[in-house]
């Protein structure tokens, strides 16, 4: 295994010229008994912190209580406020801290259809948990919008109700179908450059309260087009966890700034390179930054949402919290060969900073769950 540079753990947090948001994930208590398929997770409230104190530390902002923290795929809204409330009280703590906050519609009842009335109050039900705790919203993709909606026609009505109403700028969402297939569709079409034109529509409209628009459709193409016709002011955020490394690096065309899931376990080379990026340093960014992009194609392999799992798996091996065990028992979404393979390429990318803890936690992992004992 590679040894950890401790130039990848700086004292102070370093300055970027780009914006960067990691989505950060939640660590629960395993302790707690629940049923992990029916019940609300208890959260191990001061490891969760703890790790939003390591990304701030490192010079990114957090997203929080997005799909990293397993929003609607073991967080309920319930968890997800007290998340928002606790970690903006968190950051006010923290000298320059700064995070925005996931308000969706994910608390409405998804087995039935809901009016646009009932979406556009569903959002502003989280926008105000969030603006009342003095954060400021990310528009989520929402499930239910997307039922409901008959046309381009009625993503419009609701975004300009929802965008209007809002007390501080918001930073749009646009989640492809690989990460949720519930949101086929999104904007009225499945054909992108349609879709792209509706979500420009409303862009431009409210221009003056939109910081920017993150864009996950795992397609670099896709983005540059969007990014290309974005009205000047509004930002474009990469949420491409396969294409960022050529994103944010940028080109002719311009570059990206990032709110991604890949961040949280790669913080630390993260960092250096976004920090070699803004030193002007091209070579020196790419020299951190690509082999980490063959680690985030392996986490976010088809099923795409179940890539959460390996988020938390390096948070473990990294000693960021004591266990390997996730809300609604996702850590068992994926095989032991998946988590070997994580393992591997992990260590390739630099990014399993205590190594020693590291290798004698994968060597427990596969002796429960494979049955390979190195001691044999």
């Amino acid at each position: 295994m590679q040894r950890r540079d401790d130039r990848l753990l700086p004292s102070t947090a370093p300055t970027f010229d780009r914006i960067a948001y990691a989505a950060a994930h939640v660590v629960v208590d395993p302790l707690h008994a629940y049923e992990p398929w029916n019940d609300a997770p208890r959260i191990d409230w001061d490891a969760t912190l703890a790790f939003r104190s390591h990304l701030y530390g490192l010079g990114f902002k957090v997203a929080e209580a997005m799909d990293t923290a397993q929003r609607g795929m073991g967080i309920g809204w319930t968890t997800a406020a007290e998340l928002i409330r606790r970690s903006i009280a968190h950051a006010r703590s923290i000298p320059g801290a700064d995070l925005a906050c996931g308000a969706g519609t994910d608390h409405l009842d998804g087995t039935r259809t809901h009016t646009l009335a009932d979406i556009v109050n569903a959002y502003a039900e989280q926008f105000e948990v969030i603006e009342a705790a003095g954060g400021r919203p990310i528009m989520m993709a929402s499930r239910a919008l997307c039922a409901a909606a008959r046309s381009a026609d009625d993503y419009q009505h609701v975004y300009d109700a929802v965008i209007r109403a809002s007390r501080n700028k918001v930073v749009l969402h646009w989640l492809g179908d690989a990460f949720d297939a519930s949101l086929a569709g999104y904007w009225g079409s499945r054909d992108v450059s349609t879709a792209m034109a509706t979500v420009l529509d409303i862009i431009e409209r409210h221009r003056d309260k939109i910081e920017g628009i993150k864009i996950s459709l795992l397609n670099a193409d896709y983005e540059r087009q969007l990014r290309a016709r974005l009205p000047e002011g509004v930002l474009m955020f990469t949420g491409d966890d396969y294409n960022y490394g050529e994103l944010i690096a940028g080109d002719s065309t311009g570059h990206s700034h990032a709110l991604l899931g890949i961040f949280d376990p790669i913080a630390p080379v993260a960092s250096a390179a976004l920090s070699k990026l803004a030193e002007g340093d091209l070579d020196g960014y790419r020299q951190l930054i690509d082999p980490t992009v063959d680690l985030s194609r392996e986490l976010f392999a088809a099923p795409t949402q179940y890539y959460k799992a390996g988020v938390v798996f390096l948070a473990w091996l990294n000693g960021h919290q004591r266990h390997f065990s996730m809300a609604g028992g996702m850590q068992s979404a994926r095989s032991a060969v998946h988590y070997a393979q994580v393992f591997r390429k992990a260590d390739a990318a630099g990014v399993l900073v205590r190594p020693e803890l590291a290798h004698r936690r994968m060597s427990q992992f596969l002796a429960l769950h494979a049955g390979i004992d190195n001691d044999r």
